[in-house]
């Protein structure tokens, strides 16, 4: 009997220390791509019921050419303008960065800080604004991290290709991929279908209700400045839908000091026109699309979104900007489906 036992542990301790080591190797084999397929599961899962339709508007209901037609539609509707949005983002930060190095444009500039901070003094006495510092770690920043994606070509044009396939075969083989880890996964099979489907509800719902929402806001903001007469107005513009993820800031991080310029700089015309822009053009949306949109899916509180964005950002580079919300949802669904079933018997 002890030695049936035995054999029995030394069985199970060989598989899952083999099992481990096959796991770990392949992790490490996978990990450098891990960007390009974490990506493409996303796209793949916002744009899921645009493939369903394809589908089913192709001959036969052809999965494979409609995972093509819809992987096409992506890279024309999604990935080619976020690329041409990157690279004029670059441009622009990296001219103001050399603006303000520029003794000359250094001055006018200071001069410009001076005014503003009389504006604003008159209000807040010990008010002081080192304006040209931050833009210049600002315009740093920006320059140093889209480089960095754009400076190794190949390896960029590879991990597109393959963030490309890789949405493909989610779009065609999604379905069984889902079959297959709920077949895996120790839990239920009702409550791994809960997990999945509630996951993907909240990647939707952060994907349009919040970061949609601040690509729009950031889209109008470009739109106003470049009416008012403000150069490199795509840059602004991006800095404002960061800014729209912020509670209780959102695009007044760029429409205030730049209403607040145009006052310093007597374009008092051009200020009111701002203003009633950022009011009606940029405010609606917040106040209208955003909650409709939100109201569709699992919600998510905009404090922890900022927080996820800003630390996926950090921990995994560009990609972090929708990853970090994802493992957001990821969290909060496990916590629902635990609170579900084990209901705090106080209450």
């Amino acid at each position: 009997m002890k030695l049936m036992i035995s054999g029995r542990i030394i069985e199970y301790v060989f598989f899952f220390g083999l099992l481990g080591f096959a796991g770990f190797l392949l992790w490490e084999m996978f990990m450098p791509f891990g960007t390009a397929v974490a990506l493409a599961a996303i796209i793949a899962t916002i744009c899921y019921p645009i493939y369903e339709r394809v589908r089913i508007m192709t001959p036969r209901h052809n999965s494979s050419v409609a995972a093509l037609i819809t992987t096409f539609l992506v890279v024309c509707i999604l990935l080619i303008p976020l690329s041409i949005l990157g690279m004029f983002i670059f441009r622009e930060a990296a001219e103001i960065y050399s603006l303000v190095n520029k003794p000359d444009s250094s001055i006018a500039l200071q001069q410009g800080i001076v005014n503003v901070e009389h504006i604003v003094q008159r209000v807040i006495p010990s008010f002081k604004l080192d304006l040209a510092g931050y833009i210049q770690q600002g315009a740093r920043l920006i320059t140093s991290n889209i480089a960095a994606i754009f400076t190794g070509t190949a390896s960029t044009i590879f991990l597109f290709f393959l963030t490309l396939i890789s949405t493909f075969y989610f779009f065609r083989d999604g379905k069984e991929f889902t079959k297959y880890l709920i077949r895996v996964s120790p839990l239920p099979d009702e409550q791994d279908s809960a997990i999945l489907k509630r996951l993907a509800r909240s990647i939707r719902s952060v994907a349009l209700g919040t970061v949609l929402v601040a690509l729009i806001q950031g889209t109008l903001t470009a739109i106003g400045f470049a009416i008012f007469g403000f150069d490199r107005f795509v840059l602004w513009g991006t800095i404002a839908a960061f800014g729209a993820l912020i509670p209780g800031i959102g695009t007044s991080v760029v429409f205030i000091p730049a209403i607040i310029y145009l006052l310093a700089t007597g374009s008092y015309l051009s200020a009111v026109g701002l203003s009633i822009w950022a009011a009606l053009a940029v405010g609606l949306i917040d106040n209208l699309l955003g909650p409709y949109i939100i109201s569709r899916g699992g919600t998510l509180h905009p404090f922890f979104i900022l927080l996820s964005v800003l630390g996926g950002l950090a921990f995994f580079g560009p990609i972090g900007f929708v990853v970090g919300p994802v493992i957001l949802s990821l969290f909060k669904v496990l916590i629902e489906l635990y609170m579900a079933h084990n209901p705090n018997p106080s209450q």
